[in-house]
């Protein structure tokens, strides 16, 4: 009996082929701020999509040292992993008794936490920015990952629910038959099994980090900015300098870069943690 092949949907046809396109046009914009990375101002202005024709790799020394992005980059490396680790040790035990207990007041708290994630940043810029001053934490790491974590906590809540969400409860019951605490079996039974929503809320945390512009600008001054803070200084002073647009596209290769590291990094790694975690 011959099997006839299976007929792809017209609509599955065309999705593959938005996505495959969307794919394409990220690649090669990416591939152009590099390329341009390295190139001068006179060749970039002459042919804006050519090839160039001799690297100027110092167009990355130019922006990691006059720039100041060396000292931005450990400012950044710094604050998006503390606000990110803070955001997941503060979520991870409301999450898991959010997802245990059904009652009024769980639901209520997940309601307050998805409320949450509608407020815009812009409309708690101000009250922050007086709040932090009056007890002197403005242009300080610490005020900017406080203020980090906080504004994480809504997403990072109402992720990682989910996830504890679909831990059965039998291996929370055969915990506390061997005679488990309730913070040992969060610990080191639950905590295992969702390893992979873990790593993600990290991972999306850490890049959400990486990216804030906003409260980075107006928190922090000086040589305490992150790369964004960095990128925008090194904007306004080649304003009155000329406009060296090869080490500007390097400087948004030296923030581009970890990020699209991390991005082909995520997929695989998220799978690996859930795997092994349900295997275990």
């Amino acid at each position: 009996m011959q099997i006839l092949p299976r007929r792809v949907p017209p609509l599955k046809i065309v999705g593959r082929g938005l996505v495959w396109l969307l794919v394409a046009v990220t690649v090669l914009l990416l591939a152009w701020v590099l390329l341009t990375a390295l190139r001068d101002t006179r060749d970039i202005f002459r042919h804006p999509f050519g090839l160039p024709t001799s690297p100027r790799w110092r167009n990355f020394a130019r922006a990691w040292n006059e720039g100041g992005f060396s000292r931005a980059a450990l400012s950044s490396v710094y604050v998006a992993t503390v606000a990110s680790v803070l955001a997941i040790v503060l979520s991870a035990p409301c999450a898991y008794a959010l997802s245990r207990r059904r009652n009024r007041t769980s639901n209520a708290l997940t309601m307050v936490f998805a409320m949450g994630l509608g407020v815009p940043g812009q409309a708690l810029v101000v009250p922050l920015f007086v709040g932090l001053a009056k007890v002197q934490l403005t242009n300080s790491y610490t005020g900017l990952i406080l203020v980090y974590t906080a504004l994480a906590l809504p997403f990072t809540v109402f992720l990682l629910t989910g996830f504890f969400a679909g831990v059965p409860r039998v291996l929370e019951e055969a915990a506390a038959i061997d005679g488990a605490s309730g913070a040992r079996t969060f610990l080191q039974v639950v905590l295992p099994v969702v390893r992979g929503g873990v790593i993600t809320a990290f991972l999306l945390q850490f890049i959400a980090n990486w990216n804030e512009t906003l409260f980075a600008v107006v928190l922090m001054q000086g040589e305490k900015g992150t790369l964004p803070v960095a990128l925008i200084s090194f904007v306004q002073s080649q304003q009155f300098s000329g406009m060296d647009w090869g080490a500007l596209f390097a400087g948004m290769t030296i923030i581009l870069a970890p990020l699209v590291a991390l991005f082909s990094w995520l997929g695989t790694r998220i799978i690996q943690g859930m795997t092994v975690g349900i295997g275990k």
